[in-house]
């Protein structure tokens, strides 16, 4: 049941659903991996929408080099938990939200508890290889509906962006590589993903993990290279994942 508070709060998603659409994303539970340039504006526009359950998992903090492009990076939030700030943001957009928070690093001894419960479906927004792969294999061989992005960076044109299956993916070196790994683990390619059909130069292989330069997770393998965003690309494609999960969640449970 919506009470008045809801009720005027997502007035326009509810005239655009009806009541019980809107109830749909009420009841739905969304997992959301990876909190920065890409799944900062996921996160955001799905609590815009109404999401009732929504769990954060990310293990970073906020650093200077973020403020280009991340939703979080504001002067008063620099050296804090992006989980943290994240759930502070949500509820103050929806205060009914029951927002998990999870500062974890993802890695095959932490999908247990990241994937715990049962979930309608998971945003993988990582921008390092390996947790995706870790990711992306654990949730197929669990049966939940996964969004994958793409590699974001160093593309300037917006019409390029389109969500497809990662098997239909071209001109994006971080999905080529992903490919492989992937078939190595005879995870299935025909799942769903945000991807830029932008020509780009070949990555560096010091890229393809790519993180801040500061970055302390850098410590738990090789220093990484930075790569050039900018606001708008990385922010069309966390709000093209988002708007993804939302049209999956309102068919899934219609």
């Amino acid at each position: 049941m919506t009470s008045a508070d809801e009720q005027a709060r997502f007035s326009r998603i509810i005239n655009l659903l009806d009541q019980t659409g809107f109830e749909r994303l009420q009841n739905a539970a969304v997992t959301v991996v990876g909190l920065g340039a890409v799944g900062g504006f996921a996160t955001e526009a799905l609590a815009r929408a109404g999401i009732g359950r929504l769990r954060l998992v990310d293990f970073d903090t906020i650093q200077l080099s973020n403020f280009n492009r991340q939703l979080y990076a504001l002067q008063e939030n620099l050296g804090r938990c992006k989980v943290v700030v994240a759930k502070e943001r949500i509820l103050q957009i929806n205060p009914n939200c029951l927002v998990e928070t999870q500062e974890t690093f993802v890695h095959h001894d932490t999908l247990e508890e990241i994937l715990a419960s049962p979930q309608d479906l998971v945003i993988d927004a990582i921008d390092s290889l390996n947790p995706k792969v870790e990711l992306l294999a654990a949730v197929q061989a669990r049966g939940i509906p996964v969004i994958s992005s793409m590699g974001a960076a160093l593309r300037r044109d917006p019409a390029q962006i389109h969500i497809g299956l990662l098997s239909q993916t071209r001109n994006c070196p971080l999905a080529r590589i992903l490919r492989k790994r992937l078939r190595r683990r005879q995870v299935s390619l025909d799942l769903p993903c945000v991807y830029s059909t932008e020509r780009i130069d070949q990555l560096p292989s010091t890229a393809i993990n790519a993180g801040d330069p500061q970055d302390h997770l850098a410590a738990r393998g090789r220093v990484r290279q930075s790569l050039g965003s900018l606001p708008t690309i990385t922010g069309i494609f966390g709000l093209t994942l988002a708007h993804t999960a939302l049209e999956h969640l309102l068919l899934q449970q219609g």
